[in-house]
């Protein structure tokens, strides 16, 4: 079991007695040894300069065999970009959307594809936005809404807005796979809150997410999990999608790939610093015993208890109760839900809205005892 009073020790850069950080959904507090890591990271630039990038590579296969235990798959099988968005794109240019217009994915997916997609919409791709809720029949009506010109299927395993863990994504990627469509799974809210199996959905789904929320990675870690064998040609494509060619003689020939199929999705230069720090945290999680079984044990308990005294109060949830369809945060409906979160920070309670959502995320170092000073402090707002 977590002790979250216990942990808090290794967070004393973040973490405050006179702050709660119900965050967790968004940014987390990184432990201390993410400091020590960025400064491991300019060492390595002042002894190796330009060689430097043998280090930095060695600290990104290690960031991929930790996407490999937590999710499955090979470590290779894994491309890792500074956001998500970089990887989305080349994703849709890979997409034969010249002869096949159509895409499908839900309305509640978060900003970085729905409005990417809006705008391809404008255009003319043809775009379809099906409905999150209810979200038990989600998968099935994203499936009804395949044609014969859909290009793709894109939407989350867990809703970033109310925390709605998506169900039957398995069945989903059958039907996909039978129309020969590729599906690709925002895995953001799930990584390392929740257990994920991708064995389970489809090893020929493609998984998006990044380390930003719940891996306490911090910012420029992000990842898309590519089956293993694909042929896809993204047209928007980095010098990387073929470094160990890069040195034969330039020719007429088509633009060639890496031999994994995740080597097409790589990106060109970056800053390796990021990675340095997701690298200290990824080894500090594992020190500790800070698995997605265990984060997901304590996080039920946590929830459990904002969705308790959300009762007390008369609070309207908009986050499933039950423990299988609960992401790591929680939903509440209210009005006026910005001007709340901005009352709740000057009190030193932090906290997010997205239109009349309060979103509350505890972490694996909250306490009981922050939990009930934010939800004593809401209590101005029920009814």
């Amino acid at each position: 079991m977590i002790d979250s009073a216990a942990l808090r020790s290794h967070y004393s850069a973040f973490l405050r007695p006179d702050r709660v950080l119900l965050t967790g959904h968004s940014h987390q507090a990184w432990p201390d040894v993410a400091r020590a890591a960025l400064g491991e990271c300019f060492d390595d630039a002042a002894l190796h300069v330009d060689d430097k990038w043998a280090a930095a590579f060695a600290v990104a296969d290690e960031l991929r065999a930790g996407l490999a235990a937590a999710l499955g798959g090979r470590a290779r099988d894994y491309a890792l970009d500074q956001n998500t968005h970089a990887l989305i794109t080349r994703f849709l240019s890979a997409l034969p959307l010249r002869s096949r217009r159509h895409l499908v994915t839900t309305a509640g997916e978060f900003h970085t594809l729905h409005r990417q997609l809006r705008r391809l919409a404008e255009e003319g791709v043809r775009v379809t936005f099906v409905d999150p809720s209810p979200v038990d029949t989600l998968a099935a009506r994203l499936a009804d809404a395949v044609t014969d010109d859909t290009a793709a299927v894109l939407c989350s395993s867990v809703l970033f807005e109310t925390a709605s863990v998506v169900p039957h994504l398995g069945a989903l990627a059958a039907h996909c796979r039978a129309r020969d469509v590729p599906l690709l799974v925002d895995a953001y809210h799930h990584f390392v809150a929740l257990p994920f199996d991708r064995a389970a959905v489809g090893v020929d789904v493609f998984v998006l997410g990044g380390g930003y929320k719940y891996a306490q990675w911090g910012e420029g870690v992000c990842f898309l999990g590519v089956p293993a064998g694909c042929t896809l040609r993204p047209a928007v494509t980095g010098w990387f999608a073929d470094f160990a060619h890069l040195a034969d003689r330039r020719t007429e020939a088509p633009v060639q790939y890496g031999d994994d199929g995740a080597d097409r999705f790589a990106g060109a230069t970056y800053d390796p610093a990021s990675h340095y720090r997701a690298r200290a945290v990824l080894r500090f999680f594992a020190a500790r015993g800070l698995d997605a079984a265990s984060l997901r044990r304590r996080s039920l308990e946590q929830t459990g208890r904002v969705l308790t005294w959300a009762d007390k109060l008369g609070l309207a949830v908009a986050t499933p109760r039950a423990d299988d369809r609960r992401g790591a945060f929680v939903s509440l409906r209210l009005a006026g839900a910005g001007a709340v979160a901005e009352a709740l920070g000057a009190k030193e309670i932090r906290v997010d809205a997205r239109g009349d959502l309060l979103r509350l995320g505890p972490a694996p170092y909250t306490t009981d005892e922050e939990i009930d000073r934010a939800m004593e402090a809401l209590a101005s707002w029920a009814g």
